[in-house]
């Protein structure tokens, strides 16, 4: 399986509700798209609660069976339409050690997603070890629809992201597991999903 997000930065005085209406009436056209466990259609607004983001982002997140569906998003009409209505995005990769995307994944409206560098020479082997033990425990959370880890050998980065049911929940894990202030939070507009 393969994760992968584009971020938009959109300007600080840019109206959120265009980014909004968009996922609301093209939301739906990917949801039985062939290849792909999962899009979280994902935005956050600058200064807002609940994601009191540092920035006004569109950012959707993608979790693929393979890469050909992969490859016929990227190379097909949707990413087109999408590129040429925010900008040429650069598209981050992940290799994936764990997902768990559960029956009631469509339902999502609350995002976490953090990245963090992978120093050299770590022992992969346990790395991954521990992260799918971690990602495994918090799949059985109350409130979680969704969670995946993964990497990049390229770059060198990990990413842990959880699809919530809503802000509230994912606010009362993260507290209890006393996760760090890099975690980027977005609100979920849609997840479209075949076969849920």
């Amino acid at each position: 399986m393969i994760a992968m997000q584009y971020n938009f930065t959109l300007p600080a005085d840019y109206n959120m509700d265009i980014v909004r209406q968009r996922i609301a009436s093209k939301g739906h056209m990917l949801d039985n798209f062939p290849g792909l466990a999962f899009k979280a259609y994902l935005h956050a607004s600058k200064d807002s609660e609940p994601t009191a983001s540092s920035q006004n982002v569109y950012a959707p997140f993608y979790l693929w069976n393979d890469n050909e569906g992969l490859n016929n998003f990227l190379c097909g009409d949707g990413f087109k339409a999408v590129s040429h209505a925010f900008g040429w995005p650069a598209v981050k990769q992940w290799s994936v050690w764990h997902s768990h995307v559960g029956e009631q994944v469509r339902s999502a409206k609350f995002a976490t997603r953090q990245v963090s560098a992978i120093a050299p020479y770590t022992a992969l082997g346990g790395l991954r070890e521990e992260e799918t033990g971690a990602a495994k425990r918090l799949s059985q959370q109350d409130g979680v629809l969704a969670t995946l880890v993964a990497f990049d050998p390229n770059e060198w980065t990990l990413v842990r992201f959880t699809l919530w049911r809503d802000a509230a929940v994912a606010k009362t894990a993260a507290q209890a597991a006393g996760l760090p202030a890099t975690v980027q939070a977005y609100e979920v507009g849609h997840v479209s999903a075949p076969g849920h």
